[in-house]
């Protein structure tokens, strides 16, 4: 069996993690490494006010005047990662740092995996970070499960899991 720890919108918890006077403003993310500056990440306050992924900073601003932009924090997405993995680690021996923001397990006691990952979903959101945790026999399934968890999903039956998903779920892979 395999979880994926996924932390949503990373670059955006690593930017606003000491900041929580932003919290419920509406926060749009920047990547000053591309050429040209466009929004990669917002929050749901930011979705509300009509500001889109791919905006560039005016034109966000344009949609909303008090948006809060910022820029991506590298050392800050760094530190989170490495929080992460510390906590995926506590589950199991086998762990891989999958993508920034996910982390793969694969279990081979599979007694309480329900449990474990649970517990490690709710240290992370003890120390304010939000996670959703997916279970499941495959590591492409764990991940959709992840990201389709509210906070723990566990998936028995892969195909049956898989057949029953939009083709719309398979974006986000």
């Amino acid at each position: 069996m395999f979880a994926t720890i996924y932390l949503p919108d990373f670059y955006l918890q690593a930017a606003l993690r000491h900041q929580p006077d932003l919290s419920g403003k509406p926060v749009a993310l920047l990547d000053d490494q591309e050429k040209k500056a466009v929004i990669i990440q917002l929050n749901s306050a930011a979705e509300k006010t009509g500001v889109l992924v791919g905006m560039t900073p005016s034109q966000g601003l344009a949609r909303y005047l008090d948006l809060v932009i910022k820029v991506r924090s590298h050392s800050q997405e760094k530190l989170l990662q490495d929080i992460l993995l510390h906590f995926a680690g506590s589950l199991a021996p086998y762990v891989e740092a999958t993508a920034p923001g996910i982390s793969t397990v694969q279990f081979t006691d599979t007694r309480n995996i329900a449990a474990k990952v649970s517990r490690v979903v709710a240290q992370l959101a003890d120390s304010e970070i939000a996670a959703q945790a997916g279970i499941a026999p495959t590591p492409d399934a764990s991940f959709l499960a992840a990201h389709l968890a509210r906070p723990v999903l566990q998936i028995d039956n892969a195909s049956k899991f898989l057949a029953a998903l939009p083709i719309e779920v398979l974006a986000i892979a």
